[in-house]
């Protein structure tokens, strides 16, 4: 297995979204992440929209389980959420946008 976020506080979100960075390297990775991102928020909208509560659990389960599957067979790393819950989930989002707007790569 490869490094992992090293165990240790992070004053700021700037301080840990590039070591955040570093643990996607691989490119099948960010776009697992990518996907189960935009699986997580069309179940989100389809929650709105047909008010059944079940697709919360979908948009969970897409968001974490494609990260996670990227990690654990891809990356070979564990993934931040588990030591760095809150970070992480801006992490992910700002990863995303980034992607979305082509400053970090598919």
């Amino acid at each position: 297995m490869s490094a992992t976020l090293p165990e240790r506080h992070y004053a700021s979100f700037s301080e840990f979204y590039p070591i955040y960075l570093g643990e996607h390297a691989h490119r099948v990775n960010r776009q697992l992440h990518f996907l189960g991102s935009t699986l997580a928020l069309l179940s989100l909208l389809l929650l709105l929209l047909t008010h059944q509560w079940w697709w919360l659990g979908v948009a969970l389960l897409c968001g974490y389980g494609f990260a996670w599957a990227g990690h654990f067979l891809v990356e070979k790393n564990q993934p931040a959420t588990l030591r760095h819950p809150l970070y992480s989930f801006m992490g992910d989002w700002v990863m995303y946008w980034q992607m979305l707007t082509g400053q970090v790569s598919f």
